[in-house]
């Protein structure tokens, strides 16, 4: 199921199939202009109670929830966890994004277990966390992607998942102080339980716990033209994980 979406405009053209099977989704037009009202959220807080308690049972309580104060089509929290002997990084986890279900293909088999998700996102021990910290782009960028994200698929009404890449503009532009372009997504199994990846709802839906790993435009590259196995299986070699590290190598650099 990998693939890329990109996030560049929202009417679909084709669907492209990449060499190493990814598939892209693309976009020529940017969202039609609605009425704010029309863009408040429906619902709101759906799952918040059952996600915090996965949170508390698989990792530890949240520390401080940065609350969204005005929000479009799903409200977006994020969830701070600071580091603990166990986890000793710190972990930022959406909620609201499964508020509502994404529009998966009808061609993905059992669709319905992939239409709602959060994203999480693990930083440093030292990493600069909270208001007046965010006021720099070098330490707030991790939010700001977690939130524009979680909203993507509920704005151009697609849908994230397993090895998606989403570039930061047409161009890949390289993130505040890094060199990443892209955003990959994939269940944050280094660092985690695999009973965590998944929560199992009250009322019988499925969200899926993704990771958001900044990768470089090679990276992407080589990940749609080989796919996402192929990448893994470098990062592998060099010991990179879902931890980021703005200094850590472009295994994909010649």
């Amino acid at each position: 199921m990998s693939g890329e979406d990109d996030e560049s405009s929202t009417e679909k053209k084709d669907v492209e199939i990449t060499a190493g099977g990814s598939t892209v989704y693309r976009y020529e037009n940017q969202p039609e202009e609605k009425d704010p009202k029309d863009l408040f959220p429906e619902v709101q807080c759906v799952y918040l109670d059952e996600i915090e308690d996965h949170l508390a049972k698989y990792i530890a309580e949240p520390d401080l929830v940065f609350h969204e104060i005005i929000s479009e089509l799903v409200h977006i929290d994020v969830h701070w966890i600071k580091p603990t002997a166990n986890y000793p990084y710190n972990i930022l986890v959406t909620s609201g994004m499964s508020d509502l279900p994404m529009n998966v293909p009808e061609e993905i088999d059992d669709k319905q277990a992939y239409e709602r998700a959060e994203l999480m996102v693990v930083l440093p021990a030292d990493w600069k966390i909270g208001e007046e910290e965010f006021q720099d782009d070098n330490n707030y960028w991790p939010v700001y992607f977690l939130k524009r994200l979680a909203r993507f698929p509920h704005e151009y009404k697609t849908w994230l998942g397993y090895g998606h890449t989403i570039p930061n503009g047409m161009e890949a532009e390289e993130i505040a102080n890094t060199g990443f372009g892209c955003m990959l997504l994939l269940p944050p199994m280094l660092s985690f339980n695999e009973e965590f990846l998944e929560l199992q709802t009250k009322d019988g839906n499925i969200i899926n716990f993704y990771a958001m790993i900044p990768v470089y435009k090679e990276e992407m590259d080589f990940k749609l033209e080989e796919g996402t196995d192929a990448l893994l299986d470098l990062f592998d070699e060099y010991g990179i994980s879902e931890l980021v590290d703005i200094d850590r190598p472009n295994v994909c650099r010649k």
